[in-house]
């Protein structure tokens, strides 16, 4: 109460993202336990999530509106998420590759999100400058792509959910050895578990198309904004995995390939 018995109010610093579920109508979120992401518990292995988006659901085909609708009305701020019900927003685990259409938008928010992936059509936001997947706790890893958002400054992530995070340290799932072609390999239409991606269309570094070259996945982690991010990087060839830049301080220097990889301590060693 403020001196003058008027109640006093507070700025709610995520505006509508509060849970939609709320009210008992059923989560808007699926669990994870890929890893403990309140305590260390050192684990052999972990793997990518292996959901496939399913573009039938009531839920996919509103975020298409939304997307169309944002791209058109040339809007900065986008919160699709505030526009979905608890059930349409557990329905969606990635973004639509329509994302690249969003070319204005300065502040992407993703609060509290069923995500597990996130394409690397986000690179092709070349407005953004702050990005809030906050509480998306399926969300362990980002594109080599987001790099490209040459002017994003701001970024709120929970980072007890990411791969290699310092606080805990979890592994990083073990990547495929990589290919100098993908003549035996449909890159549109990959399996998640062993990619993490579904499809694979483009280099991560170069942009060349991954179809007319190979495919080399590896792991960094740099700061990206405000945080370090674990990056997955889809390079067409070992010329482009060269050019990388150094892992962040007091994380793995080089690319590598997951699995069994000596971390450094984490922050509760």
């Amino acid at each position: 109460m403020t001196d003058g018995g008027e109640p006093r109010l507070y700025v709610n610093r995520w505006g509508d993202t509060s849970d939609p579920a709320r009210g008992g109508r059923g989560s808007y979120r699926d669990l994870c336990s890929c890893f403990s992401q309140s305590k260390p518990h050192p684990r052999a292995r972990v793997g990518f999530h292996t959901e496939r988006q399913d573009t039938s659901a009531p839920g996919w085909r509103h975020l298409l509106e939304l997307v169309d609708e944002a791209a058109a009305d040339g809007r900065e701020e986008f919160r699709p998420l505030t526009e979905l019900s608890a059930e349409e927003r557990r329905q969606v685990v990635t973004l639509p590759p329509s994302i690249s259409k969003l070319t204005a938008v300065r502040h992407l928010v993703l609060y509290g999100s069923n995500l597990v992936r996130i394409p690397p059509e986000i690179g092709a936001m070349t407005s953004l400058e702050e990005f809030t997947p906050y509480t998306s706790y399926r969300l362990h890893w980002f594109p080599y792509e987001l790099t490209r958002c040459r002017k994003l400054t701001r970024s709120t992530v929970s980072t007890r959910a990411l791969f290699g995070n310092y606080k805990l340290r979890p592994p990083f799932p073990r990547l495929q050895p990589s290919r100098d072609s993908v003549a035996e390999l449909d890159p549109a239409r990959l399996d998640p578990r062993r990619w993490g991606a579904t499809a694979v269309h483009n280099c991560s570094v170069c942009d060349r198309p991954i179809e007319q070259r190979g495919l080399h996945q590896v792991w960094i982690s740099v700061r990206v904004a405000t945080d370090v991010l674990p990056l997955l990087v889809s390079a067409c060839s070992s010329e482009c995995v060269d050019v990388l830049p150094h892992g962040a301080q007091d994380y793995i220097a080089a690319p590598h390939k997951g699995g069994r990889v000596d971390q450094p301590p984490s922050a509760w060693d």
